[in-house]
């Protein structure tokens, strides 16, 4: 389940007619699970080496040691399998932001009077102006309005890309599409009330984001502020902390204050990690 495909949803009847609107698509293209990041080989060099430099400055700093610096790096060198994490968690986040303007301009070009095929038709324009033709809710809006043309339910469409994309909003309102066609109520209200009330929820996530954003620089800056300190000192008077990298009660001081450290690190990012 890992990846999805164009031949593997379509009913039998309708393979012909997907095979020829493929070749715009580029055919053949699966897309992958958006909770699933791949790092590229340039990200890996950089994040690797990122974290061997900080594994280089805790060995310095808190031991002095080659030994001490030998052992840290694999664990600096595991950095990229930690930063990918974050870089799927801002990828789904900007993905979030991205469908709830998809589906403020489907509503608004249902309540207009247009019918679905032609409102994807449209969102994908408009999304491809406002975010670029190559945006990952424009390939997605292009995929619901190519689907759509070729009769497939709309409601399958949203709840594929809701199980692709992980996110628990594009999950709802295929959920919601489907239960108005079902019911045979009023589509265009229903779908536009669910879109106000997803846009309000995403609005106060990003608002959230937005007031975390300087205490998350606040956090990084104070993350420095102890090897900072230390060095500081350490060039300042030379042999200050001489008796704690040379006797064993020294190294074992240290030994303590890294894990202090490290234990304040891990904490200050999980409260700053604020879910809605």
């Amino acid at each position: 389940m890992g990846r999805w495909s164009w031949k593997r949803s379509m009913n039998m009847t309708g393979r012909k007619a997907a095979s020829k609107r493929q070749g715009s698509l580029k055919a053949g293209k699966s897309l992958e699970r958006y909770e699933i990041y791949r790092l590229s080989v340039r990200e890996w060099a950089l994040y690797g080496a990122q974290g061997a430099a900080v594994s280089g400055l805790a060995a310095y700093t808190f031991y002095r040691s080659w030994i001490a610096f030998a052992v840290m790096l694999p664990l600096g060198l595991c950095y990229p399998l930690y930063k990918k994490k974050e870089l799927k968690k801002e990828r789904l986040r900007r993905l979030t932001i991205q469908f709830k303007e998809g589906i403020l301009v489907l509503s608004s070009f249902l309540s207009a009077g247009y019918s679905l095929e032609n409102s994807l038709a449209g969102s994908v324009e408009e999304l491809g102006i406002l975010y670029g033709e190559k945006a990952m809710i424009t390939e997605e809006f292009r995929l619901l309005a190519a689907g759509v043309r070729m009769n497939r339910p709309a409601e399958l469409l949203l709840a594929d890309f809701g199980e692709r994309s992980g996110i628990a909003d594009a999950d709802n309102f295929a959920q919601v599409f489907a239960a108005a066609k079902r019911s045979g109520g009023e589509l265009v209200d229903i779908i536009s009330h669910t879109a106000g009330i997803i846009r309000d929820k995403i609005q106060v996530q990003e608002e959230i984001h937005t007031m975390t954003a300087s205490r998350m620089l606040e956090q990084k800056i104070m993350n420095s502020i102890p090897f900072g300190i230390v060095l500081y000192i350490d060039v300042t008077s030379p042999g200050f902390f001489r008796m704690m990298y040379g006797s064993l009660a020294g190294r074992a001081i240290m030994t303590v204050c890294l894990g202090m450290y490290v234990a304040a690190v891990l904490l200050a990012g999980h409260i700053l990690d604020i879910e809605v």
